[in-house]
């Protein structure tokens, strides 16, 4: 995604439409000086849009160049026009202090406070600050990409690392591995904690008390109605985790024994296949159910059916075209990164660009003939088709409704990724389908990605409202970081972490800037798509077997809903393809009610919890 660009997102507005009655010329001085403020806030606005659609563009090259060809010469000319996107930036928000919004018609009234508050770390406006803050974020960005630790004498980068600790059964080399990865943030915590103390300076400049009230003030209500909001939705699926953790955990300890993973307490990190324990389904082979098993292995049919990077990023594609979306442009083919350069250090972070805010969509990945990668191709394209279906917008609307839709949709379309869904295009037989006994198999499978990463997903952020805010100081980073991980997932670190540890840079989210509540919004609202798209199709069976592949109908509604951007507040757009204007968990529990019956019948006699 652009990165200019994504730093917009959905804000608390409460503005109405302006009256429908013909326009009157003003009769009063009054009425004079408040036309008078509209014309000019209009054109305020028509011009920072012009303006800021122009960095867009210029921006969005430099952070491509960067991120897809890391040298001295790219990261000074990224931070360079970072700097100059930041600067303006905070200078149209500041300019537009000026305006009383309660005065002015809806469109100008959203428009100024989307630029507000829609700047992910806003520099002071001093002289230099902008400058500092674009080296240190790009340095950030850069000492991730570069990352490297040496292994058995040999430097290993963060894909082959996850690839051991996906694949591994050894827990001294798991250890040794995840360790490894983490000698790579230390150097980043100084600049970190720099960082911090600009972007609040430069928050409080545009009337926020810290920066992360100003994030949370990005959902069309209050912050604290938003981190209401958050518990409310985090309670709704709390004990599915509490039972999928109770019985990962027993299977865990069967496999390693009690002085790897003890019975009970929390589950050691790097046991559970990511390198930060945030999806489990790289274990899968550890706590698959006792019950009819899934019929084939998608990596193995991946590999068996001759399929490339490229044949991955086609396929995806297909799925959203089945449902009447026109293809993308050749240039996406032309210009996107799918698999990782020689003789090039790349960010490979999976992500989705708009470079120009019209037709120059792409995708930058590191793709490996996986199912996981399988799964991230229809994410990410997710992106893509949402960008370009906004994109007739003026060019503060050229966003989703709130963060969490854009994450939300190509994971939505990724739940269609069913056992139909894979016989339809060639990748597995009739034969191998699997019945409805394998069930729990399939949920399981689903669950250790879903369910395993939602406390991960309001960790993250959690931990940074607290740095943001203050109530964590640079010294508390570390500690800070793993109170909260025991706190919300249940893990522990596979070793005490040295003093001067930075485990949270570890994470590309931390040092690349990335607002992360919009993943555990996603997780929630991609199921609740699933399930309002299924009804649409007509589908009576479980919500897990339901795919709306080739469903053209659908495919039309969905598209209706990803036009409108961020034009209107988020519970109109959500109530255009859903029917209900409240972001809701229970089609997650209703997809997964046989899996939790199996939980608990299995934790029977556990003591659960940590």
């Amino acid at each position: 995604m652009s990165k200019f660009t994504v730093t917009v997102s959905a804000l608390a507005l409460s503005v109405a439409l302006a009256g429908c009655a013909p326009a009157k010329a003003p009769t009063t001085d009054t009425e004079t000086v408040k036309a008078d403020a509209v014309a000019e806030a209009t054109a305020f606005v028509d011009r920072a849009e012009a303006e800021l659609a122009a960095m867009s563009k210029e921006v969005s090259l430099a952070y491509w160049a960067q991120e897809t060809n890391i040298t001295d010469e790219t990261d000074a000319a990224a931070a360079q026009a970072g700097a100059r996107a930041t600067t303006l930036a905070v200078n149209l928000a500041n300019e537009s202090k000026k305006f009383n919004v309660d005065d002015m018609p809806y469109d100008v009234a959203r428009k100024i406070r989307i630029l507000r508050s829609g700047i992910t770390i806003p520099a002071p406006s001093r002289d230099g600050a902008a400058e500092e803050l674009s080296v240190i974020t790009t340095r950030l960005s850069s000492t991730y990409g570069k990352g490297k630790f040496d292994y058995k004498g040999t430097m290993i980068n963060l894909d082959e690392a996850s690839t051991i600790i996906e694949t591994s059964r050894d827990p001294e080399e798991l250890k040794a591995v995840w360790e490894g990865w983490r000698t790579v943030s230390p150097p980043m915590k100084a600049d970190y904690a720099r960082m911090v103390d600009l972007a609040n300076e430069g928050a409080a400049e545009l009337g926020y008390p810290s920066l992360d009230r100003m994030w949370l003030s990005n959902y069309d209500m209050k912050p604290e109605e938003m981190e209401a909001e958050v518990q409310r939705l985090w309670g709704q699926v709390e004990p599915l985790y509490k039972e999928l953790h109770c019985y990962t955990r027993w299977k865990l300890n069967a496999a390693y024994g009690d002085d790897v993973q003890p019975k009970t307490g929390p589950i050691r990190a790097d046991l559970l296949g990511n390198m930060w324990a945030q999806q489990w389904s790289s274990i899968y082979d550890i706590v698959k159910p006792d019950t009819t098993p899934v019929s084939y292995d998608l990596t193995e049919r991946l590999v068996e059916r001759g399929y490339d990077a490229v044949k991955m990023v086609e396929t995806g594609e297909g799925f959203f075209t089945s449902l009447g979306l026109a293809p993308l442009p050749e240039t996406f083919w032309e210009r996107s990164m799918i698999t990782r350069p020689e003789g090039k250090e790349v960010v490979c972070h999976a992500s989705a660009w708009d470079l120009d805010d019209e037709d120059d969509v792409r995708i930058k990945m590191c793709t490996e003939i996986n199912s996981e990668d399988f799964f991230t191709v229809h994410h990410e394209l997710g992106h893509n088709f949402y960008q370009r279906a906004y994109k007739n917008q003026p060019y503060l609307y050229k966003n989703g409704a709130h963060d969490g839709f854009h994450e939300a949709i190509g994971d939505f379309i990724a739940l269609s990724i069913t056992p139909e869904y894979l016989e339809q295009i060639g990748l597995i037989s009739a034969e191998e389908k699997p019945g409805a006994d394998a069930d729990t198999a399939l949920l399981m499978q689903t669950a250790l990605d879903k369910i395993a990463f939602l406390p991960f997903a309001i960790t993250v952020d959690g931990w940074r409202w607290d740095v943001l805010n203050g109530k964590t100081a640079p010294e508390d980073y570390n500690s800070a970081w793993w109170d909260l991980r025991l706190a919300n997932q249940g893990i522990v670190p596979p070793v005490e972490r040295p003093a001067d540890a930075f485990d949270p840079g570890a994470k590309y989210h931390i040092p690349g800037n990335t607002p992360y509540l919009r993943y555990f919004l996603s997780f929630v609202m991609q199921f609740q798509f699933h399930k309002a798209a299924c009804e649409q199709a007509g589908w009576e069976g479980p919500l897990h077997r339901c795919s709306i592949y080739g469903n053209e109908e659908v495919g039309e509604r969905f598209n209706e809903m990803m036009e409108a951007g961020m034009s209107r507040p988020w519970p109109e757009t959500l109530e255009k393809f859903t029917g209900t204007r409240e972001m809701d968990g229970s089609a997650i529990i209703e997809y997964f009610d046989p899996l939790m019956v199996y939980l608990k019948e299995q934790n029977e006699g556990q003591e659960c919890g940590w």
